[in-house]
Formats: structure tokens, sequence, C-alpha cells
């Protein structure tokens, strides 16, 4: 048994465990209040309900569908940020592992040759050899005595969480990404058909002023104008028709797939998507807590606030309970034997006493660090709504050029159909049959333009709300 006067240090040592030194860590309230307005929320496209896990399956595609939960399981954007937090789940371990003894156990033959030379103080005695064979456990336990060990525990988990939101927030871009490129491919889907029926009404057009020019009605002038229609219409095909097969080579790229592997049902896609109910944004509370992005910058906050802890006890001094059971004898068959048992115990006590000032200048670089989380914190949240009143604001302004621009369309088709009329029956020349024409498939053209442009505004506010990662089992485990 130790002696009680060897007792006391290390009894007043385990008194003082739990004095963790350094700042605690606490939740930042957000920049601008704990509830702030959507100011663009209030439009007549959204609604204030909450956004929904799967937000895209509110277009009501099938085909959308698919390629999202495709893009979810196998996107490479994905399988790198869960590597990540296998990483970040190993280094966790790794701390904990602080918390617990470390045993290392050892084994040991020595065979000795003594000459007799060495012996000459007591007479003359002859070479002597010896064996022996020892094993033990050396053991040793870090007292946490101000917290370092468990600070250093809490950075790490702080760090898992980070890695785990932001697989969430890959998903967001990945689904929100998977989603516009299929918009913006069925839009290009759309011009393309436009512009093949352009090309199809000016060969009409060309035929029709032919014919009239052959009868003496037009003259060279109205038959060159419309084939000038015709080459124009011609050339815009060739340039949608290769930016359609580029859309559907960037959706492979999204659903983890080779190039020659696009999906044929996107390829088929005819029609914008288009939402049956008004865009669900929720309020800008929820916008909050649902952005990953957030989430990663709080998190990191916290695991910097507990690396302030982690400096800071390095300026005290260290305590671990070291201890060695052994056995050691001349023959291996007497190792186990009440004589061959040997043992040492007892605390160390070890200071890397500050002189230098290198340790209190890592407790500044650590609080410099946490400063520059916060900061990063409060800028995510800004960014966030700023992000989303930006994308709301885009929405509307989306919205209204698509209506007008129907409306054109609508116009422009029926002052076609007029002129063409007219036409035939003389009172119109070929040159303004050919102008209204072209300006009806221009208008037609620049209104599938606008429904593209309106499906990429909604899928923005969507990723802007943050929504799309609540899918359970949302971290794929990394590919070998």
């Amino acid at each position: 048994m130790m002696p009680a006067r060897t007792l006391l240090p290390l009894a007043g040592a385990l008194l003082l465990a739990g004095c963790a030194v350094g700042p605690d860590y606490v939740v930042p309230a957000p920049p601008g209040g704990p509830t702030p307005r959507l100011t663009e929320a209030d439009a007549a496209a959204t609604t204030p309900s909450l956004l929904p896990p799967q937000w895209w399956r509110l277009f009501g595609d099938s085909v959308l569908d698919g390629l999202v939960t495709r893009a979810l399981e196998r996107n490479t954007d994905l399988r790198v940020a869960a590597a990540n937090l296998q990483r970040a789940r190993a280094l966790t371990s790794e701390a904990r592992a602080g918390q617990l003894p470390s045993t290392t156990l050892n084994a040991q033959y020595v065979r000795q040759r003594f000459g007799g030379q060495v012996f000459n103080s007591i007479g003359n005695v002859p070479v002597v050899t010896t064996d022996f064979f020892t094993t033990g456990i050396d053991a040793s336990y870090e007292i946490d005595l101000f917290g370092g060990v468990s600070r250093a525990v809490r950075a790490a988990i702080a760090d898992e969480q980070a890695a785990r939101a932001q697989v969430d927030a890959a998903r967001v871009a990945v689904a929100a990404e998977t989603a516009l490129t299929y918009a913006q491919g069925c839009a290009l889907a759309v011009r393309v058909q436009k512009a093949e029926e352009t090309v199809a009404l000016a060969r009409r057009a060309l035929t029709l002023v032919d014919t009239t020019t052959r009868a003496g009605y037009t003259d060279a002038r109205d038959l060159a104008a419309a084939r000038t229609a015709l080459a124009q219409a011609e050339a815009a095909l060739p340039q949608l028709v290769a930016e359609r097969r580029a859309s559907l080579y960037a959706l492979a790229f999204l659903t983890g797939d080779p190039p020659e592997a696009v999906s044929e049902d996107a390829a088929r896609c005819a029609a914008v998507p288009q939402l049956a109910a008004p865009l669900p944004v929720g309020d800008g509370q929820a916008l909050l807590a649902r952005r990953p992005d957030i989430r990663v910058a709080e998190r990191q906050l916290a695991r910097d606030t507990e690396r302030v802890g982690v400096a800071v006890a390095a300026l005290y001094p260290q305590i671990r309970l070291l201890g060695t059971p052994s056995l050691g004898a001349a023959r291996v068959g007497d190792l186990g034997s009440a004589a061959s048992f040997g043992f040492s115990v007892g605390p160390l006590i070890s200071w890397n006493f500050p002189f230098n000032g290198a340790a209190r200048a890592q407790v500044r670089a650590a609080k410099a660090d946490t400063e520059a989380s916060l900061a990063r914190f409060d800028a995510a949240v800004l960014g966030a709504l700023q992000e989303t009143e930006q994308a709301l604001a885009r929405l509307a302004g989306a919205l209204e050029a698509e209506a007008r621009l129907r409306e054109a369309a609508e116009a422009a088709g029926e002052t076609a159909r007029l002129t063409e009329l007219r036409f035939k029956a003389g009172s119109d020349d070929a040159l303004r049959l050919v102008d209204t024409q072209r300006q009806w498939r221009a208008a037609e053209a620049a209104y599938a333009e606008a429904a593209g442009s309106r499906a990429a505004a909604q899928v923005s506010v969507f990723r802007a709300l943050g929504g799309g990662w609540e899918t359970p089992d949302a971290a794929p485990p990394p590919q070998s």
C-alpha cells in the first residue's frame, strides 16, 4: 500500500479534476434577431406553409423524381462529402480514446554474459552467462484536471456534426442542380420544337412567295426576303440542338453516369416543369433552422470555442497515473511464481511552464479562430436571408415576364394567322407575311425561354430555402 504522504498530492489533484478552464460554448443569437421576416414571401406565387422534405415532387414530374433520387444515390460530390464524414467520425473516436487508459503489452528475453574481470573486487569469479525473461503491462491514464481532454472530445464531436451538415448541404446542392439542369433541358427541348416549327413555317412562306412571284403578284425582293428568313431559321436550330444535348450530358454527370448513358426519359421531355400550387416558403425562423450551411458554421464555431479551452488547459500541469505490473524470472517456467511478480505505480506530474510565451500565443491564436468563426456564422445567416430574398424577388419577376410573354405569343400567333389569310386574299404583301410569321415564332421562342427562366427561379428558391436533405439515410457510404 502506498503511504499517505504519497497519496496527498494525488488526492489534491483529483479534487481539482473537472475544473475545466477556457470559455464555455453558447449558441450565438443570429444577427437581426431569432425570427427574421421574409419580406418577399407575401407574393401571390408563395404560401407560408412549410417546405416539404422532397420539394422536387411538387412539380409532379416522375422523370424529375427519378433523376433526383438517382443523383442523391450516386453523385460524386455526395460520395466525397460522405467520405469526409466517415473521416470525422474516425477522428472523434480517436479523441474519445484520450479519455480511456492506454496500455502497452511487452515481453522481453535477455541473455547476458559477464566476464571474470567484472568481479575482480570480490575475487576470481569465472565467466557467468544468464537468461532473463520478463513480461508486463504498462498502463497510463491522464486525469482530465483542467478539461483539455474533454474539450478536445467536444471539439471533435462538433467537427463531426459539421461534416454531417456538409453532407446535407451537398444533398441540397445536388438536388437543386439536378432539377435546374432538367428544367433547362426541357426548356431547350421546347425551344428546339419551336425552332423546327419556325423552319417549317419559313419553308411554307417561301413556297407561297415563290408561287406568287411566278404568277407575277410579287417580285424578286419578296422572294429574297423569304429565303433570308428561312436561312436564319435554319441557322438557329443547330445551336439549340447542341445545347439540348449538352444539358443531357450534364444530367448524366449529376447522376453519376458516363455521358453515353444519358437518360432517355429526360431526352423525351417536351414541356417545362410547372408547380401545380403556390410555392411553400415557410418563415425566416424555419429557414435558419433548415439551412445546412448555417449548421456547418455554428458547429465550426462550437469546435473553435472548445479548442480555446484545449489551448488554455495546456498552460496548466498535466497529471498521469502510471502503473506497470510485471513478471520476471531466469526461466520461462518460473514466470508465474509469486517471486517473479513485480510492480510500479504512481502519479506523474508534468508542466510545460510557458516561459517562452508559445503556449499563450496558441491561446491567442485559438481565440482569433473563434472570432473568425463567429463572423462566418453571422455571414452564413445573413447570406441565407439575402439569397432567399433575392430568389423570391427574381421568381416574382420571372413569373410576371412569363405571363406577359405568353400573352405576346398568343397575340403574335393571331396576327400571323390573320396576315396569312389576307396574303392569300391579296390584301397583304409577302414581306408582311414573312415578317409577322417571324415575329410570331420569335414570341413563341421568347415565351419558351421565359418558362425555363421561371422554372430555374423556382428551383433557386427551393435551393435558397435549404430543403432536400431531410431524407433518411442521407449519407451514402463511400464506394471502394
